[in-house]
């Protein structure tokens, strides 16, 4: 069975609920204007697609990044982005998402055609596309991975000591109050906190405000209610495909049937993950709540986006140095001005036994 066989299978188990692969595209809405937040985010998708070029073009004997994704230096209310927007619209419906990046082995590589082929049409570079070995999109996050993991480990630990003190408070100082017959389910409620119900745990607060002692219990349980919640937010960062990318990209897997790949690029790592993974993650409900998490993400237009464990995924680099940065001034139409950041530099050391891996590429000589 080839690569795209593999992938359609998978797409008949993903619940219809998440990706609903029978339903047309929504089609999306051309932005009217940029920010400096979204200009600064570009920039630094930019620097996470060239930090991993570089990686592979400087360490590679055998195989060659090539830059494919559709993108510009336009942006929304610049002369010329409302047909760069449709045009790439279009595309979407007739190809698919082109990957960020593309990796052909050197014997594939059309000199001619150089190292980015973003501005070509799809028409011309048809055969050209299929002979790569995989097409990988980069995303990036403002994030050091490990500093994440280690402030979230201690955030647990902090409000889990505080929810058990409070649980052992009230039992202690308070169960001659709740050994009232309407008070009484708490004392059973509290009993069943233990380390491996706190994940789930959820009460309603009381509201008690008749005298001072029921008032001093119901603020326990206000800050026990708060403690749980903190426990229980999502603690990793994540790889994050768009619900609405997955078919796209899916369509792009269609058309060329080439191995497709999530690089998430962190100031300090690389974590990259199959798309073919990713069906296979999603497709599992025990994985949801635990691999990963289905949100609206209010920092993308609130759009429906699966949020995997960056760690269930391969790190690509152990290590990255960070890149150097500075403001810019963008003066937009009548005379808008906008602030925003670049990023230069930097250099992603690979983890070569674990790029091959996920790559599948069985040379040992990358």
């Amino acid at each position: 069975m080839n690569y795209y066989n593999r992938i359609r299978e998978l797409t008949k188990n993903i619940p219809v609920e998440l990706v609903d692969f029978e339903k047309p595209r929504d089609p999306a809405r051309t932005p009217t204007q940029a920010s400096s937040n979204f200009i600064t985010n570009k920039e630094q998708g930019d620097w996470a697609e060239n930090l991993v070029t570089r990686a592979i073009n400087e360490t590679s004997t055998n195989f060659i990044a090539v830059k494919y994704g559709k993108s510009d230096s336009l942006v929304a209310g610049e002369d010329g982005f409302d047909t760069f927007y449709k045009d790439f619209q279009t595309e979407l419906d007739t190809i698919g998402k082109r990957p960020d990046l593309l990796i052909f082995n050197k014997t594939d590589f059309d000199t001619t055609l150089g190292f980015d082929i973003s501005q070509i049409p799809h028409i011309q570079i048809t055969d050209y596309v299929k002979k790569a070995i995989a097409g990988i999109e980069v995303r990036s996050s403002a994030f050091l991975i490990e500093r994440y993991d280690e402030a979230m480990q201690k955030r647990t630990e902090k409000f889990t000591e505080i929810a058990f003190q409070i649980r052992n408070k009230v039992l202690a100082e308070y169960l001659d109050v709740l050994e009232h017959p309407n008070r009484s389910k708490y004392i059973t409620l509290l009993n069943t906190l233990t380390i491996e119900t706190i994940s789930i745990f959820d009460f309603k607060v009381p509201g008690w405000r008749s005298n001072e002692r029921l008032i001093e219990i119901n603020n326990l349980f206000k800050k026990l209610k708060i403690a749980i919640k903190e426990i229980q937010k999502r603690d990793y960062l994540s790889i994050t495909p768009k619900v609405e990318d997955i078919k796209v990209v899916y369509k792009w897997i269609e058309t060329f049937n080439v191995p497709h790949f999530y690089f998430q690029v962190f100031f300090d790592k690389v974590y990259g993950i199959s798309f073919e993974q990713i069906l296979t993650l999603i497709s599992n409900p025990d994985n949801d709540g635990v691999i990963f998490s289905v949100e609206r993400d209010v920092q993308n237009q609130n759009k429906t986006t699966i949020k995997i464990n960056s760690k269930a995924g391969h790190p690509i680099a152990s290590k990255v140095d960070e890149p150097t940065h500075e403001s810019i001034r963008k003066e937009m139409d009548r005379g808008r001005l906008l602030f925003y950041v670049t990023f230069k530099g930097g250099t992603a050391y690979l983890d070569i036994n674990n790029l091959r891996e996920i790559l599948g590429i069985k040379e040992a000589n990358f």
